[in-house]
């Protein structure tokens, strides 16, 4: 991977109902690629919309692939890997689509990455002005962030963010069948750094999503606390994904 600095770099945009904003974050990301002299290359992952997410998305300049129903974020992100992968990309950055994730952080993610860095792991509450957040979403943040420290030995104060870069050792990692179909975060952090992977925080600054509805909301919150409680207590006894 020493020359992997040189080389093309996927930028995966998982996308569901996301019109009005996709294009944003398309022509963002392909302004940013020619300002800093990087090949960044946008594939969004249309994950079933029933709007113009992909029209958009490929107007705007990005390679899309769209599943023909909504299967999951972690599905969404799932495709990029292994799209990634059977294109030669050395590594690879992931961005939400609705605005939250700015593309002027990208090469704070490039540079842990080139400093050797495995997982570079955006965090909003690392940087001096975090946007707000609910008052049960940072309880269950701090919770999780305390559980993903003490298993990965390194401070993880984020660990459900999406804003991550990934490095080829990594992308091996997470392509495979038992990759989270919904929320992938704590747990494939503590599986990464099981593996030995290098796992850094960066301070990014985030802001607050530009419309649509957060996958984290009303009783999907309570779903994803129960998921990922027992997804963590039955880690030590689950056996590896081919």
């Amino acid at each position: 991977e020493a020359n992997s600095v040189n080389q093309p770099t996927l930028v995966i945009i998982p996308a569901y109902r996301e019109a009005s904003r996709v294009g944003m974050v398309v022509r963002q990301v392909r302004a940013l690629a020619l300002e800093i002299g990087r090949d960044l290359d946008v594939l969004v992952v249309d994950d079933g919309s029933p709007d113009a997410t992909g029209m958009e998305a490929r107007a705007a300049g990005a390679t899309v692939l769209r599943h023909q129903f909504n299967l999951g974020y972690g599905v969404a992100l799932h495709t990029g890997y292994h799209y990634a992968r059977r294109n030669g990309y050395a590594r690879v950055l992931q961005m939400d689509a609705d605005g939250q994730h700015l593309a002027s952080m990208l090469p704070r993610l490039l540079d842990a990455l080139d400093r050797g860095a495995d997982v570079a792991l955006g965090s909003r509450y690392a940087d001096d002005a975090p946007p707000p957040t609910s008052a049960v979403r940072r309880i269950g943040t701090r919770v999780l962030a305390w559980i993903a420290t003490a298993c990965t030995g390194v401070r993880i104060s984020d660990p459900t963010s999406g804003f991550q870069g990934l490095s080829a050792r990594a992308l091996e990692e997470v392509a495979h069948d038992g990759y989270p179909e919904d929320f992938p975060d704590t747990d494939v952090l503590i599986e990464l750094a099981r593996n030995g992977l290098v796992l850094r925080e960066v301070p990014v600054r985030m802001q607050a999503r530009q419309g649509g509805v957060s996958m984290h909301r009303g009783a999907r919150i309570a779903y994803y606390g129960y998921k990922m409680l027992l997804t963590l207590l039955l880690m030590p006894i689950r056996r590896k994904t081919p």
